[in-house]
């Protein structure tokens, strides 16, 4: 309880993949009158992204895959994104090189935290942990493609980095995560 926000009640209406609750509460508006509100909150967890760049041939490490969000809207099934999975309780930078293999292949070097990003908080309580890194197409150490078993069919792309941009401009890159971590790179190159 606050000052702003009272809870009536919260009822689960699927727990599956994640936690879909729904929320009745009173919200205080800044004029000082009270308003019920109901509101869905889903819940998968955090996750953790990372975004590789190869100095040398100037190109960033993304994969494409399959998301049914996408194909049950009439949109392009098929995203590009950077590596990225959820945290299943380990630590953000611990989980993010575990990812990075099992996608992509590749171990990456020189990895660090940019920031916590909220995704979506109209509606999901998650954040992702963003990284960039480094590596070296020729430094490939496993075979990539995800996890079988998770349902993942991963494709790894090796892009030019000013293609990406040019993906983010013209919107064939579409994704939130990936799209920040592409501009964030250019930016702090100059």
């Amino acid at each position: 309880m606050s000052d702003r926000y009272r809870p009536v009640s919260e009822t689960v209406l699927a727990d599956d993949w994640g936690r879909l609750t729904k929320h009745v509460f009173y919200y205080r508006r800044r004029d000082g009158t009270w308003d019920r509100q109901v509101r869905e909150v889903y819940d998968r967890g955090h996750g953790a992204c990372c975004l590789l760049h190869d100095p040398l041939a100037d190109t960033v490490l993304l994969t494409r895959q399959f998301r049914l969000p996408m194909q049950v809207t009439e949109q392009d099934p098929f995203v590009v994104e950077v590596p990225a999975g959820l945290l299943d309780g380990a630590a953000p930078a611990d989980r993010i090189r575990d990812e990075l293999m099992e996608e992509t292949g590749y171990r990456g070097t020189a990895i660090r935290h940019v920031t916590d990003l909220i995704m979506s908080p109209g509606s999901v309580s998650e954040y992702l942990a963003c990284f960039v890194g480094r590596y070296d197409r020729g430094d490939q150490a496993g075979r990539g493609g995800g996890a079988p078993d998770e349902g993942e069919d991963i494709e790894v792309i090796h892009m030019p980095l000013a293609d990406a941009l040019a993906g983010v401009a013209d919107g064939t890159i579409r994704d939130a995560k990936t799209a920040f971590l592409i501009q964030h790179l250019a930016l702090s190159r100059r």
